[in-house]
């Protein structure tokens, strides 16, 4: 795919998205990570140590992304546009390898149109920063370039925690494409880059670091994540008396249940994970394998984990449209209605979805994590077709 052809697609993803953005923030509804990261970069660049002189609850290969806007200004609408200049450039950068893996016709519009649905998440979040390292990862991959895969898709992990997800998988098509050596090689780097990300504050600030990954894997049961939208509706339906408090960076539920669903959330995702991972190394090491068990690793970590914040929705925003087939058409429709069923909600209803567990918000929440639930299963489950189809390995 040229980027002569994939350019102008770039385009319109950035114009929607940029356009999106600032009709959210001229609505002053918006709900936005922006003021954190400033702060985070505006410390940075008056030279404290992240983890030694102020908490962070990032890895640390995302601090350039939250350090390299605070250079060029010290205004909060300064901030927000050169933030949203490096991450209109992360999605583009996303779009032109989707394509270039050669996304069909179908998620190449989506891929485009997708802001209409997540509008101010994408330059607001800095989660396309890691989306856009996972699919050039994959891609390289792909492409028998394995050690450049392994490479990406450890500077992808010290960014973003999740991509780790991938690694089994990278593993098995480097052992099965190249044998043992390539294997380690893409095992090494992707687990030894983000140990060079974290070595200097390791050194530095243990305790700071120890806080940050503690942080992470202690977060109770997020308001919007499936386990709480169960929960949710059974309040609405039989009066369970749930409650909410703020911590760790989101809204959550209290209590004896929420506490046991959060337990049971993470067993099951890790279940799960490890079970696609094994499925994966049990089939075939084809193209069209990689491709959609990436796709379905990263949609169980997000709907199966205790957290479930919106911008999770943009990590397989790149993959998900590369899934081929009869398959890749079911995918696509039901990610487009998690994220048309996110935008229903989110930002608009949010705090009334918080604080007053509104029933309206609430069916549109249950409705979106159903929806990610049945693309798990679409993508790993069997295809049944009624006529023919391009070739879709089941299993």
């Amino acid at each position: 795919m040229s980027l002569r052809r994939s350019a102008p697609i770039a385009a319109v993803f950035v114009a929607l998205a940029g356009a999106a953005t600032w009709l959210w923030e001229q609505s002053g509804r918006q709900v936005s990570d922006v003021t954190l990261y400033r702060v985070y970069g505006e410390r940075m660049a008056h030279g404290l140590v992240p983890y030694r002189d102020f908490d962070v609850e990032y890895p640390p290969g995302a601090l350039p992304v939250f350090w390299l806007p605070a250079l060029f200004t010290e205004s909060r609408t300064g901030y927000a546009i050169a933030l949203a200049v490096v991450l209109a450039a992360a999605g583009a950068a996303g779009v032109v390898l989707c394509e270039r893996a050669g996304a069909a016709v179908r998620g190449r519009v989506l891929v485009a149109l997708s802001p209409i649905a997540l509008g101010a998440l994408l330059l607001t979040r800095y989660d396309l920063v890691p989306a856009a390292l996972t699919v050039a990862a994959l891609l390289a991959l792909l492409a028998g370039r394995e050690r450049a895969g392994g490479l990406l898709l450890g500077v992808a992990i010290a960014v973003k925690l999740y991509p780790v997800v991938l690694l089994p998988l990278a593993a098995v098509w480097a052992y099965r494409r190249r044998g043992a050596v390539e294997a380690r090689w893409v095992v090494g780097l992707a687990l030894g880059i983000p140990a060079l990300a974290y070595l200097p504050f390791v050194l530095l600030a243990p305790d700071g670091v120890a806080w940050s990954i503690g942080h992470q894997l202690s977060r109770p049961l997020q308001i919007e994540s499936l386990g709480a939208s169960l929960l949710l509706a059974a309040d609405h339906l039989g009066g369970i008396g749930l409650s909410w408090s703020s911590g760790h960076g989101s809204q959550n539920l209290d209590g004896a249940a929420a506490a046991t669903i959060a337990t049971l959330s993470s067993i099951a995702q890790v279940a799960v994970l490890v079970a696609l991972w094994v499925g994966f190394a049990r089939g075939q090491a084809s193209a069209e394998r990689l491709v959609r068990f990436s796709a379905a690793a990263i949609v169980a970590f997000v709907v199966l984990g205790k957290v479930l914040s919106p911008q999770y929705l943009i990590w397989p925003l790149f993959i998900v449209p590369l899934v081929a087939g009869l398959r890749g058409a079911r995918a696509l429709v039901l990610y487009a209605a998690a994220m048309i069923l996110t935008a229903l909600w989110f930002p608009a209803r949010y705090w009334q979805l918080v604080k007053e567990f509104d029933p309206l918000a609430s069916t549109f929440l249950v409705a979106r994590n159903l929806a990610l639930v049945g693309l798990l299963v679409v993508l790993v489950g069997r295809v049944t077709r009624t006529s023919p189809a391009p070739a879709d390995a089941a299993g």
